[in-house]
């Protein structure tokens, strides 16, 4: 794997291009004293509670989803 490698100051006045490389390759970045970081990207993790939602074919109003809520707490059930 290559890696590209910037001075500090280089890749503050190339944030752009460094974040556009770090996409295929990973960057190295190093400071003046030695000190070295690396830039890589990291892919986002969806949310489990990032579910598609169901069309129910009809509008549903506030009062329909208390009304579920209230018929599902009932027990024993009707």
């Amino acid at each position: 794997m290559t890696m590209r490698v910037y001075r500090l100051s280089e890749a503050r006045q190339r944030l752009a291009e460094v974040l556009d490389r770090a996409k295929t390759e990973d960057v190295i970045i190093r400071r003046r004293g030695g000190d070295a970081f690396t830039v890589s990207l990291r892919k986002s993790v969806k949310s489990p509670l990032d579910v598609p939602s169901v069309d129910t074919g009809r509008n549903i109003s506030l009062d329909d989803i208390l009304a579920a809520i209230d018929d599902s707490r009932q027990w024993p059930r009707k």
